[in-house]
């Protein structure tokens, strides 16, 4: 008998061709949730950009199938077909059984002197993990095509017809064994072909859902839901669409060069708004942890508003300088960099690594920024007020941070009186309930379990701080309590290491004051406390909308359809209590009327109860309900799509009135569950 401890040769795994990637899929796409199946498109369509930036093509079209399967379709010049001198394969099916196999590798002599997809890894990895994969090539006047299941191709590649066009086709049914979903959603998919149409001026990029019965009673019959991009501004018209509901105090400036290091190219908007947005791109991939072209751009920033401050006399030699934050506030910017040889941080390619991008970067917006200063004095002269009233701000939210540091010092364990802390210690097993109104919050003080769960009430609203700066927002009490609680501080000496609890829990009634309350709470963390919810510390609690009974029979339902299910396994055939029978026999004037509603009485005998807030619920209906770990449902929070968030917030929360009103008249029959 083998020894089982035994560790040779004959235990080592040899994964071939694309079985890594069955094998181990996070590896490739990071996710295998619908992010990850989001990724599938990326990885295509980049490839089509590829091509574009490359000026072999002015078309990209990408549809959504009927059978839940995706097309991808261009108009460039086609994956070549003839055979590969290393695999004796064809170069169609190199690329798409190969990892690492593509046109861009190979410096002045590869297919792309400038590529997103730099791995090559893309359309390989989408090969594997779909269940079927049609590829058609249209080059040299003819059509290709082959099919491939899992990975592997299921024929020779084939001569189908003959054509004048040229490009690449591939549909792709992405396989259901490895994702956790299959079903894409055309709003995540809208967004990035937006922005890849932007930062790619003069290519055309359109998308069609043909999934009629998503769209049944929605769209006029035989219609489809289409979308199509175009932009000639480039940048320029990603700054103008990003800030679009914001009042700017200088028009969109913008400017781009081509260097020996790369094409640079840079859009940039001052507005009224206290938050800053920049966004970054490397050959057209969005890098969200930013890189070194992000931090070209804020040293440069910094350096050349200070410099034309001081040369016009906006600063005196006794003033300090404005800081990197002061001159970023309000601030709209989109740098995007184009380079030769991009080294990502990963397959996801969220960070710039080139050291000479940096220089790069401040050399032309140094140059560039300092002339248009020089022919806008108007403008450069609003840019530095904004900035230095920043810089004042600052200031008096750092003496304001300061005192609240001071007295969270002076309470007690540095924590504010009307918090119940949990005994543990331990962040990881910790959390903390900020509820609305102090009954509530007496209700889960006695309900909750002490050991792990702390309980931090609210009086009213807190203030909404997308209108106001850190100085005023510090000067809220309700603010200055969760600040303390959570123990991060705000602002520069935020550190999410030292975060107390690593589940923080947004209780609010389920009524419209308590939406408000939710949603000012989740502007002030998305606004300050941003690495909280990217690291899935914020939660949204789920109380019962209603309690049904019937004797000694309890239920709770936690929306209208869960209500509707509890009555019908009860046999009862309408949603009735005994309230409402009631009101149907004084209607009713007849004695058979009357009888009628009698006999409906006793056999419903049904009671329903509507929570309108969570100080109805006693503190052991609100720990079964909402907050024991065995039994409740809590939504995280999480950001999909940083841009879109941002235009929300600003839209729902902002100071402009107009299109706050038009997104409520836009989305106002989609609304259930409304109490006025």
């Amino acid at each position: 008998m083998a020894d089982k401890n035994q560790y040779s040769a004959d235990q080592i795994q040899v994964l071939e061709g694309l079985d890594p990637v069955r094998k181990r899929p996070g590896m490739y796409i990071g996710t295998t949730d619908i992010r990850g199946l989001h990724h599938l498109i990326w990885e295509i369509v980049d490839n089509s950009i590829d091509e574009a930036m490359a000026g072999h093509c002015d078309k990209i079209m990408i549809s959504i199938n009927e059978d839940g399967s995706v097309s991808v379709a261009d108009n460039g010049r086609g994956i070549p077909v003839d055979k590969h001198k290393t695999t004796g394969l064809s170069a169609l099916e190199t690329v798409l059984t190969t990892l690492h196999a593509g046109g861009k590798f190979g410096g002045d002599d590869s297919g792309y002197k400038v590529s997103g997809g730099l791995h090559g890894v893309g359309v390989s990895v989408v090969n594997a993990l779909s269940t079927k994969l049609l590829a058609e090539v249209r080059r040299d006047g003819k059509v290709y095509r082959q099919e491939y299941k899992e990975g592997v191709a299921q024929s020779d590649i084939t001569e189908v017809g003959e054509t004048k066009s040229t490009g690449t086709s591939v549909t792709f049914w992405p396989d259901k064994k490895i994702f956790e979903t299959t079903v894409f959603e055309s709003e995540t998919i809208v967004t990035r072909l937006r922005q890849q149409a932007y930062l790619t001026k003069g290519v055309m990029i359109s998308l069609e859902d043909k999934r009629t019965e998503l769209y049944e009673g929605k769209l006029p019959q035989g219609h489809s839901f289409k979308y199509r991009f175009y932009f000639e501004g480039g940048v320029r018209s990603y700054v103008d669409h990003l800030n679009h509901n914001k009042e700017g105090i200088v028009r969109t400036i913008h400017f781009e060069k081509q260097t020996d290091e790369a094409m640079i190219e840079i859009g940039m908007q001052y507005t009224q708004a206290f938050n800053e947005n920049i966004i970054t791109f490397a050959n057209n991939i969005h890098t969200l942890e930013g890189g070194m072209h992000l931090t070209g751009f804020r040293s440069a920033l910094t350096r050349s508003v200070n410099a034309y401050a001081r040369a016009k006399g906006f600063l005196k030699e006794k003033d300090d300088n404005m800081t990197t934050e002061d001159v970023r506030e309000g601030l709209t910017a989109v740098i995007s960099v184009k380079l030769a040889d991009p080294q990502f941080e990963g397959q996801t390619k969220s960070k710039l690594g080139n050291p000479e991008i940096r220089k790069a970067v401040e050399t032309v917006f140094n140059e560039k920024f300092s002339e248009y200063l020089e022919e806008n004095p108007n403008d450069g002269k609003n840019i530095v007020a904004k900035c230095m009233l920043a810089a004042r701000a600052r200031l008096a939210s750092r003496a304001a941070r300061d005192t609240v540091l001071r007295k969270g010092a002076l309470e007690g364990a540095t924590l504010p009186g009307k918090l119940a802390d949990c005994s543990s210690r331990n962040p990881s097993e910790s959390e903390i309930y900020i509820v609305e109104g102090d009954s509530a919050g007496g209700s889960a003080k006695q309900g909750r379990d002490r050991y792990f769960q702390a309980i931090l009430p609210l009086r009213g609203k807190i203030l909404n701080v997308e209108q106001a700066r850190l100085d005023r927002m510090l000067g809220n009490n309700e603010i200055k309590s969760l600040i303390i609680a959570l123990g991060t501080g705000i602002g520069e000496t935020f550190d999410i290491e030292r975060t107390r609890y690593h589940r923080i829990v947004i209780m609010t009634d389920a009524d419209v004051d308590g939406a408000h309350i939710r949603t000012l709470l989740l502007t002030l963390f998305y606004r300050y406390f941003k690495p909280l919810i990217e690291a899935g510390y914020i939660y949204i609690a789920q109380p019962p909308l209603y309690k049904v009974a019937r004797g000694k029979e309890m239920h709770y339902a936690y929306t209208d359809d869960e209500k509707i299910k509890i009555l019908s396994d009860m046999g009862v055939e309408q949603m009735t209590d005994e309230k409402a029978a009631e009101e149907d026999a004084a209607e009713e004037v007849t004695e058979a009327a009357e009888a009628e509603v009698a006999t409906k009485k006793k056999k419903a005998r049904v009671s329903i109860q509507r929570y309108k807030g969570l100080g109805e619920m006693n503190p052991e209906q609100l720990w079964e309900t909402t907050m024991d770990p065995q039994r409740r449902t809590m939504l995280k929070v999480t950001i999909e799509d940083a841009e879109k968030a941002d235009a929300i917030f600003d839209t729902l929360m902002g100071s402009e009135v107009l299109p706050r009103r038009k997104f409520i008249q836009t989305h106002a029959k989609k609304v259930k569950n409304l109490d006025i």
